[in-house]
Protein backbone atom coordinates (compact mmCIF):
# COMPACT_ATOMS: atom_id res chain seq x y z
CA UNK A 1 0.00 0.00 0.00
CA UNK A 2 1.36 3.46 -0.83
CA UNK A 3 2.35 5.91 1.88
CA UNK A 4 1.60 9.60 1.48
CA UNK A 5 3.18 12.70 2.92
CA UNK A 6 0.51 15.36 3.51
CA UNK A 7 1.79 18.94 3.73
CA UNK A 8 -0.08 21.79 5.36
CA UNK A 9 0.89 25.09 6.95
CA UNK A 10 -0.55 26.45 10.20
CA UNK A 11 -0.60 30.00 11.58
CA UNK A 12 1.09 29.09 14.89
CA UNK A 13 2.53 26.30 17.04
CA UNK A 14 -0.62 25.82 19.14
CA UNK A 15 -2.77 25.23 16.07
CA UNK A 16 -0.16 22.92 14.55
CA UNK A 17 0.13 20.85 17.75
CA UNK A 18 -3.65 20.59 18.09
CA UNK A 19 -4.07 19.43 14.50
CA UNK A 20 -1.15 16.99 14.72
CA UNK A 21 -2.46 15.41 17.90
CA UNK A 22 -5.98 15.05 16.50
CA UNK A 23 -4.79 13.43 13.28
CA UNK A 24 -2.66 10.91 15.16
CA UNK A 25 -5.29 10.21 17.85
CA UNK A 26 -7.88 9.55 15.14
CA UNK A 27 -5.44 7.23 13.32
CA UNK A 28 -5.53 9.36 10.21
CA UNK A 29 -1.76 9.88 10.46
CA UNK A 30 0.91 7.63 11.93
CA UNK A 31 3.14 10.62 12.63
CA UNK A 32 2.97 14.37 12.12
CA UNK A 33 6.19 16.39 12.18
CA UNK A 34 6.06 20.13 12.90
CA UNK A 35 8.59 22.45 11.30
CA UNK A 36 8.37 25.90 12.91
CA UNK A 37 9.69 29.10 11.42
CA UNK A 38 8.60 28.53 7.83
CA UNK A 39 8.25 31.83 5.98
CA UNK A 40 5.61 31.68 3.25
CA UNK A 41 5.25 34.28 0.51
CA UNK A 42 2.05 34.03 -1.49
CA UNK A 43 -0.57 35.97 -3.38
CA UNK A 44 -3.93 36.18 -1.57
CA UNK A 45 -6.92 38.17 -2.76
CA UNK A 46 -4.80 40.26 -5.08
CA UNK A 47 -2.04 41.15 -2.61
CA UNK A 48 1.38 39.61 -2.06
CA UNK A 49 1.53 38.47 1.56
CA UNK A 50 4.22 37.02 3.80
CA UNK A 51 3.66 35.03 6.98
CA UNK A 52 5.64 32.96 9.45
CA UNK A 53 3.96 29.58 9.75
CA UNK A 54 4.46 26.05 11.06
CA UNK A 55 4.71 23.35 8.39
CA UNK A 56 2.95 20.05 9.10
CA UNK A 57 4.29 16.86 7.53
CA UNK A 58 1.78 14.07 8.11
CA UNK A 59 2.54 10.49 7.15
CA UNK A 60 -0.45 8.32 6.23
CA UNK A 61 -1.45 5.24 4.26
CA UNK A 62 -3.08 5.42 0.87
CA UNK A 63 -6.44 4.25 2.15
CA UNK A 64 -6.54 7.00 4.83
CA UNK A 65 -5.32 9.86 2.62
CA UNK A 66 -8.74 11.23 1.64
CA UNK A 67 -10.09 10.99 5.20
CA UNK A 68 -7.03 12.81 6.57
CA UNK A 69 -7.33 15.56 3.99
CA UNK A 70 -11.06 16.01 4.67
CA UNK A 71 -10.55 16.12 8.45
CA UNK A 72 -7.65 18.56 8.14
CA UNK A 73 -9.76 20.86 5.95
CA UNK A 74 -12.60 20.63 8.50
CA UNK A 75 -10.37 21.54 11.48
CA UNK A 76 -8.05 24.05 9.83
CA UNK A 77 -8.49 27.74 10.72
CA UNK A 78 -7.51 29.06 7.28
CA UNK A 79 -10.21 29.91 4.75
CA UNK A 80 -8.19 28.04 2.12
CA UNK A 81 -5.61 25.77 3.80
CA UNK A 82 -2.66 24.31 2.00
CA UNK A 83 -3.31 20.56 1.85
CA UNK A 84 -1.06 18.68 -0.55
CA UNK A 85 -0.56 14.93 -0.84
CA UNK A 86 2.72 13.55 -2.15
CA UNK A 87 3.03 9.81 -2.73
CA UNK A 88 6.32 8.34 -1.57
CA UNK A 89 8.35 6.52 -4.19
CA UNK A 90 10.18 4.34 -1.67
CA UNK A 91 11.01 4.01 1.99
CA UNK A 92 12.35 1.72 4.65
CA UNK A 93 9.96 -1.25 4.42
CA UNK A 94 9.60 -1.56 8.20
CA UNK A 95 8.69 2.15 8.45
CA UNK A 96 6.14 1.88 5.64
CA UNK A 97 4.61 -1.14 7.40
CA UNK A 98 4.45 0.85 10.65
CA UNK A 99 2.62 3.72 8.91
CA UNK A 100 0.10 1.24 7.49
CA UNK A 101 -0.43 -0.42 10.89
CA UNK A 102 -0.83 2.86 12.79
CA UNK A 103 -3.40 4.24 10.37
CA UNK A 104 -5.62 1.18 10.14
CA UNK A 105 -9.19 2.39 10.72
CA UNK A 106 -10.08 -0.85 12.52
CA UNK A 107 -7.10 -0.68 14.91
CA UNK A 108 -9.16 1.24 17.50
CA UNK A 109 -11.23 -1.85 18.21
CA UNK A 110 -8.15 -3.86 19.15
CA UNK A 111 -6.74 -1.29 21.63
Amino acid sequence: MPVFLILSTCPDADTAQRLARTLVEERLAACVSLLPGVVSTYRWQGDVEQATEVQLLAKTSGDRREALMARLAELHPYELPEILAVETAAGLPAYLDWVAAETRADARASE
